[in-house]
């Protein structure tokens, strides 16, 4: 199998131009890199490929490594880079943040804070106008579920299956994908409802999704009716009424799972779903990590393709381009619950993390990254389905702009997982060719891009 895919590829298949020349490598040779990685760091912090790669510079889509060798790269350093590697106009805002103020916490005022708050509130639907920064997603899932068990009095919350929230002892609770899982308690008041995954799950067909690319699945759909939706989201029913109290903190959920490998419910389900937790008294909380800052192509926001408002939007990775930042952002209501006791952080919002999310913003906006997102994601989308239809190992090709999942089976009738040994050596063909690519999903068979 894997000869035929191989003998198909075109032997002019070249990387594109780039005048970019990196600087010369001048730090540790690899050996004591390895070296001091199994002596110092951490055994969990795991690395990709056989021989894991060294990289020494970037610049915008290209990634150099310690032998000057290019690499283009379509992962992003796991969906973050969002506007480029060292992109020019970031990095001087940086540089010149970083002349003039680190850190001062918050206990005092500073132009920055205020001046990104304002910027990132200004592209949010009202009510959802004020901003909580953090230093990651973790924190920043993790906050919203406080805030949601505060404003609510209530404690349970509900993920999809397939989510990934974080790594927190508390976002594992909503965490729902069993290598992410450690064997001690955590995540209490914490219930997981069945994924609407209309590739690998019991119903779905050719129009469920919000993608330029539907799965090759018939579709049993009738007078205008989502079938699909319709029997996930009585399956939602049947967790509210069986696992959870009458009243609930909340329900969390990615726009699109990420992790999972950029799984897509059907349309309207979480409108439906918004529905029901909210008669229930709990508040949407939209993971937006992954989704955000114009990466759908047709909305700035994941949850707006959904045709839904949230009360609570997380959101990380690309907001600040790799820069160790989050944030929370919600209304005034929710918000001031939080503040009945004493609640701090450090480094949230100190300047130079704000001056960089202003850059990034600035940024997306003036190179056109939402509108190129639509336009080379909808192309990408639509060119990766012809390698589906070529292919058997090729079961489904999804995703909404650049944000994009290929799950590999071992045949599209059976959608089995392609087994890991073949997708292991696809992945590592790409990375010799110099093509950085993600794995994802719950047996590591979706390739991320």
């Amino acid at each position: 199998r894997q000869q035929k895919w191989k003998s198909s590829l075109s032997p002019q298949t070249k990387m594109p131009p780039c005048d970019f020349v990196p600087e010369k490598y001048k730090s540790y040779p690899y050996e004591r890199m390895q070296k001091i990685r199994e002596q110092h760091l951490a055994p969990s912090l795991r690395l990709y490929y056989k021989k894991p790669l060294l990289l020494h510079q970037g610049y915008m889509q290209w990634l150099f490594d310690y032998e000057g060798k290019r690499y283009l790269d379509f992962f992003g350093g796991i969906v973050t880079v969002g506007v480029g590697h060292c992109h020019p106009k970031v990095t001087m805002a940086t540089q010149k943040q970083l002349a003039r103020l680190w850190h001062i916490t918050n206990i005092y005022m500073h132009p920055a804070i205020h001046e990104y708050a304002e910027k990132l509130a200004s592209l949010l639907p009202d009510p959802l106008k004020v901003v909580y920064v953090t230093n990651s997603g973790s924190e920043a899932n993790d906050l919203a579920m406080l805030m949601a068990r505060l404003h609510t009095r209530n404690f349970d919350i509900i993920s999809l299956r397939g989510a990934y929230h974080g790594g927190t002892a508390c976002t594992l609770g909503p965490t729902s994908i069993g290598l992410y899982k450690h064997g001690v308690a955590s995540g209490f008041g914490c219930s997981t409802t069945m994924l609407p995954d209309v590739f690998r799950g019991p119903w779905g067909g050719s129009h469920c999704r919000d993608s330029p690319v539907q799965t090759v699945r018939k579709c049993s759909c009738s007078g205008g009716v989502c079938q699909a939706s319709h029997q996930y989201i009585e399956q939602f029913k049947d967790t509210l009424n069986t696992t959870v109290p009458k009243t609930i903190a909340g329900f969390i959920a990615e726009p699109i799972q990420g992790v999972n490998g950029a799984v897509q419910y059907p349309r309207n389900f979480l409108k439906e779903a918004y529905r029901l937790v909210r008669e229930r008294g709990g508040v949407c909380i939209s993971d937006e990590v992954q989704t955000g800052f114009g990466r759908m192509g047709s909305h700035f926001w994941g949850f707006q393709t959904h045709d839904v408002v949230p009360d609570i939007v997380t959101m990380a990775k690309g907001i600040g381009n790799g820069f160790p930042m989050g944030a929370v952002v919600t209304t005034k209501e929710i918000a001031s619950a939080l503040a009945q006791s004493l609640h701090f952080n450090t480094f949230g919002g100190n300047p130079l993390a704000c001056v960089v999310g202003t850059a990034v913003l600035d940024a997306i906006e003036e190179d056109g990254l939402q509108k190129n997102s639509e336009d080379v994601g909808t192309y990408l989308l639509l060119e990766l389905a012809k390698l589906r239809d070529k292919f058997e190992v090729v079961g489904d090709v999804r995703g909404k702009g650049l944000m994009i999942g290929m799950e590999m089976v071992t045949d599209k009738d059976s959608r089995q997982p392609l087994p890991a040994e073949e997708i292991s050596q696809i992945w590592e063909d790409c990375k010799d060719m110099g093509l950085l690519i993600g794995r994802g999903g719950l047996y590591g068979q979706v390739l991320n891009l």
